[in-house]
């Protein structure tokens, strides 16, 4: 696994597998825009106080996952960092990284923790535009927010495979791995069962 990741082989997997579904889909294999988000969850004793910290609006101590996807859940890249760097600062790596492998993007939706500067900064710097949406006034609960549902659901989808509900990892580039390897996982199921309609299908249909 360790020297397919750092062949790049897990990433051409990857980008291989959702240029095909895309092309099923009816659409271009290279998207054009996204969205980012992060989530942070607890890890194990096997993790290093070097690589997790606490991330206090989540009252969690362990890593975030930071996930960019295309408008139909496709992931296009995941880095895990310690829980306590903000999605802002975490940000401009992705970002970078995300431009030097996806230079075809333009547009990056995302919620509140990416505005402000790293708007600005994203644009001087990388050329890409970063387009926040905003939860609604006085809402509670469950609310579907218009595109950021989608990268929600892909994070959601990540969770269904037991081995992410805690970051085991002693290294953190195998956490990048073994997150991307799940989205490989979901996607040659998709490609190898053409006919099966799902509840998830139909979201992506109305979208």
């Amino acid at each position: 696994m360790a020297r397919w990741a750092a062949a790049g082989v897990v990433g051409q997997i990857r980008d291989v597998l959702s240029g095909r579904i895309r092309r099923e889909m009816g659409k271009g294999p290279r998207a054009v825009a996204t969205i980012i988000d992060s989530q942070s969850v607890k890890a194990a004793s096997t993790v290093g106080k070097d690589s997790r910290g606490y991330d206090p609006g989540k009252k969690i101590n362990g890593r975030k996952r930071h996930l960019v996807v295309d408008t139909r859940g496709l992931p296009l890249m995941v880095m895990v960092t310690p829980a306590d760097l903000h999605d802002s600062q975490a940000a401009k790596e992705v970002l970078f990284r995300l431009r030097l492998m996806h230079p075809e993007i333009t547009i990056v939706w995302a919620d509140r923790a990416y505005a402000g500067k790293l708007v600005t900064w994203a644009k001087k710097h990388l050329n890409l535009t970063i387009k926040t949406v905003a939860r609604p006034k006085d809402s509670s609960g469950l609310v579907l927010l218009p595109r950021r549902w989608v990268v929600e659901r892909s994070l959601a989808w990540m969770m269904n495979a037991r081995r992410h509900a805690r970051d085991y990892e002693r290294l953190i580039q195998h956490s990048d791995t073994l997150i991307t390897w799940a989205a490989i996982t979901l996607m040659t199921r998709r490609l190898t069962r053409p006919q099966a309609k799902t509840p998830a299908a139909d979201l992506d249909l109305a979208v």
